[in-house]
This record gives C-alpha cells, sequence and structure tokens, in this order.
C-alpha cells in the first residue's frame, strides 16, 4: 500500500466533503465523506465529519458517533453531537444518563449544561434545569455556571426561581457587575421595573449589546420609543444589528418615523406563493413530517406554544420527499427576491440580498388547538417563511390561524396592530423579511402542520444604519 498517496487521496476527499458541506449539498459531502473513510477508516476528522454529514442530513448517526468518540477522546463538540444523535434517534434517556454522568465529573461544561436542560425540557420534565443547581453545590464560587441557571430560567419565565437563583447571586458574589446585569434584566422582563429607570443605576458605562436590548425594550415598555430608537439606531452599524432591526422597527411606528415604511417596505416586503403541491403530494408530505415529531415539549427558548418542533435542518434530509420540496421552495424564494426593490446598501434585506440559496435553519411545527406561535424574530437569518401543508378546515373567527406580520410582543404592551395577515392555505408559501415581527393567531380546530426555514444573508456583511 503506497501510504503516501492514502493520505493525499483521504484528504482530497475531505477537502471535498468540507466544500459540499459548505454549499449544503450534503449528499455528494455524503458520498465523499464516505470514500474518504474507506480509506483511511482510523482518520479522526473523517469519522467526526461522516458522522456529523450523517446526522445533518438524517441518516443513522449514533453508531458512526460511537466510533467518532472513540477516535476522537475528549473532544466535547464530537461528544454533544453524539448525545443530540442518541435524542434524535429516540435514545433520550440514554443520552441523559451519559451527560449526567459527565456533568457530575465535570459540572463547569456550561454547553453540557445547557444540552442536558434542552432535553429534559422537551421529554416534558418538571424540573429540566435541576442540574444547574447541583452544579452550583459543587462550585460555589462559579459565577459562569450561576448567571447560566439563571437565564436558563429567566428564558423559561420562572421569574419567581429566577429571583432565588438571583439572590444566592448577590450573596455569592455581591461585586460582579454580571450580577449587577442580571438583576436589571430580572426587573425589567418580569415587570418588577415598570416605569423605574433607577434599575440602570450605577450600570451607565457598560458597553454590552444584550444591556443595550435590554433597555431598549424597557424603554419602549414604558413609552419612550424615542429613546429606544436611539439606542437600537447606535448598533445599526455593529455585528449585532439584526438583533435591533424589529426594535427599531417598532420605535419608528411610534414616533411615525417615515423609516420604518423604508424597513418593512412600501408595499411591505411580505408577500405569499403557491407553491405546485397538489393534494396526493401534500398528503405525503404531511405523513412524512408526522413521523418527524418526537418530542413531547418544544423547545423553551422558541416560539412555539401548543405544540412541537423537529430538530435539525429539514430541508438538508436526504429523503426524495424533502429533495423535491426544497426545490420548490428554492425557486419560490429566488422569485421573490427578483421581484424586490433594487439593492440598498443600508438595509438588511435590500442590501443582502443571496445569490444561491442557503439555509440558516428549517425545520417543521405541528401545533395543536389553541397553540399558535409567539411574536419573534430570527436574526440569523435573511428572509423567514411559512409553508402550510396540513391545516383544519375551520380555524375560527377574526383571523385564528392567520400569519401575523408585524405583531409586536404583547409583553411590551405598544397597542400596535400588525401590518399584514397572511391567510393559511395548503402549499402556501409565505416570505417576509427575516428582521420583521411576526406570531401566529390562535386557531381552533385540529391539527395545524407547517414548514418553515430561514434563508441566510448573500453579503457576509453587518448591514448599516438607515
Amino acid at each position: 500500500m503506497n501510504v503516501g498517496k492514502v493520505a493525499m487521496d483521504t484528504e482530497r476527499l475531505l477537502e471535498r466533503a468540507r466544500i459540499a458541506y459548505a454549499a449544503q449539498d450534503l449528499e455528494a459531502g455524503w458520498r465523499a465523506i464516505t470514500d474518504a473513510t474507506r480509506k483511511a477508516p482510523d482518520h479522526p476528522l473523517a469519522a467526526f465529519m461522516r458522522a456529523q454529514i450523517a446526522y445533518e442530513s438524517w441518516r443513522p448517526a449514533v453508531e458512526l458517533f460511537e466510533r467518532a468518540v472513540q477516535l476522537n477522546p475528549g473532544n466535547r463538540e464530537v461528544l454533544r453531537n453524539f448525545l443530540l444523535a442518541l435524542v434524535s434517534e429516540g435514545q433520550g434517556a440514554r443520552a441523559e444518563k451519559l451527560l449526567t454522568a459527565l456533568l457530575e465529573r465535570d459540572p463547569a461544561w456550561l454547553e453540557g449544561q445547557s444540552t442536558l436542560a434542552t432535553l429534559r425540557a422537551t421529554r416534558g420534565d418538571d424540573d429540566p434545569e435541576r442540574a444547574y443547581a447541583s452544579a452550583c453545590v459543587a462550585q460555589p464560587g462559579n459565577l459562569s455556571l450561576h448567571i447560566a441557571w439563571f437565564h436558563r430560567l429567566a428564558t423559561a419565565h420562572e421569574w419567581e426561581r429566577a429571583e432565588r437563583v438571583q439572590q444566592l447571586m448577590e450573596a455569592r458574589f455581591p461585586d460582579a457587575s454580571g450580577v449587577h446585569l442580571t438583576r436589571a434584566y430580572l426587573s425589567c422582563e418580569s415587570g418588577q421595573a415598570a416605569g423605574d429607570d433607577a434599575v440602570f443605576a450605577g450600570l451607565e458605562k457598560i458597553d454590552d449589546p444584550g444591556f443595550d436590548l435590554l433597555r431598549v425594550r424597557h424603554y419602549l415598555r414604558n413609552g419612550e420609543p424615542g429613546l429606544a430608537a436611539a439606542i437600537a439606531e447606535r448598533r445599526l452599524s455593529t455585528p449585532a444589528a439584526p438583533q435591533f432591526w424589529p426594535y427599531c422597527s417598532l420605535a419608528w411606528r411610534l414616533t411615525e418615523d417615515t423609516r420604518q415604511g423604508w424597513l418593512e417596505g412600501e408595499p411591505l416586503f411580505a408577500s405569499h406563493v403557491d407553491l405546485p403541491l397538489g393534494e396526493n403530494a401534500l398528503g405525503k408530505l404531511a405523513a412524512f413530517l408526522r413521523d418527524l415529531h418526537n418530542m413531547d415539549a418544544p423547545y423553551p427558548e422558541q416560539s412555539v406554544r401548543g405544540g412541537t418542533q423537529t430538530d435539525r435542518n429539514l430541508l438538508l434530509h436526504h429523503d426524495p420527499v424533502i429533495g423535491a420540496l426544497r426545490g420548490k421552495i428554492e425557486k419560490a424564494v429566488k422569485g421573490w427576491r427578483d421581484r424586490l426593490p433594487p439593492d440598498d446598501a443600508g438595509h438588511p434585506l435590500l442590501g443582502r440580498k443571496p445569490g444561491n440559496i442557503r439555509f440558516t435553519g428549517s425545520w417543521s411545527v405541528r401545533l395543536a388547538s389553541g397553540g399558535h406561535h409567539s411574536a419573534h424574530t430570527h436574526p440569523r437569518g435573511w428572509a423567514s417563511s411559512a409553508l402550510y401543508v396540513a391545516l383544519p378546515r375551520q380555524m375560527g373567527e377574526d383571523h385564528a390561524g392567520d400569519l401575523a406580520i408585524g405583531l409586536p410582543p404583547p409583553e411590551l404592551g405598544l397597542g400596535l396592530e400588525p401590518l399584514h395577515y397572511i391567510t393559511p392555505k395548503p402549499a402556501r408559501l409565505a416570505l417576509f423579511p427575516s428582521t420583521s415581527w411576526h406570531g401566529t393567531i390562535p386557531f381552533e380546530g385540529e391539527e395545524r402542520l407547517t414548514i418553515a426555514f430561514d434563508v441566510a444573508p448573500g453579503d457576509p456583511g453587518i448591514g448599516g444604519a438607515a
């Protein structure tokens, strides 16, 4: 055997797999990485890449990850993704047992703590964050661990429990600036600080996007949209811009700033197209999607209420049912993109039009009667979507089940109505800027089954100020 030639061939195949993976051509990536592992079955990176591509293309991946873990001892990225593969293949109990044992040995592994809490939450656990409590007993001087515990509870709106963790942090770390920030966050977001700007006393010199976002939400909630806009606009030329554009939209609407129309479109950029999917194709697609919904509860940090959401990037699934659908979606997105107004370098939508269509995420949501999506945006996307696959015959009155574009977060109490409603229809694809607020109005009736995705921006830049 020519060892040098085998090594060169393996590296060439690895590079081919990397290029295909980056282009989201996972089928080409799968072929290349399979050939690489045949040539070099003990190559650590090749084993990991094969397991990862199998996982992301929705192939069986557990056995491949077991081999990758053996060849990459101590690599936490490999280990974490192995645990995710276990959960996806119905071995959640095994994943929880393994992860619990790992965290008992290393309670400071923050990503592991987050993964365990999410695993437990999506399995319907009554106390998914309990491992954080044990970890903070084991490491009472670890501030990062305490703050991570606090934020898990705050994300779930477990305000009373978050208050107890906050008090624990104030006792253990009385002078830490991070603890003062979590107190401000808790006071604002739980409603304790309504109308009270003193919550920010002593924090004026902090230059942090998360803190500015907190202040923007506070001033909007307190009826001071001008102050909110001033803070948000300063972040529009930074990497945090995608988080602040949606709040600029709200502040500009409240102050009747003409830039609101520039941002959301006049007429609105939000639109829809009906895909060429007949009743038979929709029925097959619906049956396929139902088999993927294996969680007992939604992800705590996401917008689903009264339903479940699939894991992984759905439109990268290797099944031909999804491959055919992806082609139709890409064609529809390109058509919508080409109908947009001319490029505008300072605009988060018009300044980042993609050439090739890639997806930063895609998923299916299955809602039951009364379910909905809370108002939210998608900071990682350029454009976002909702494709309706199966709907109740009757959803109720007054826009029940509609997609509401421009729906502000209700906890801000702004009194703004949605800018537009898109009425669901089987095979209808709604498309809108990822910076636009949107949510679903609660509905009546049986199952509501959708696919959603975020299109990646074409420009790696960060956007500019208006």
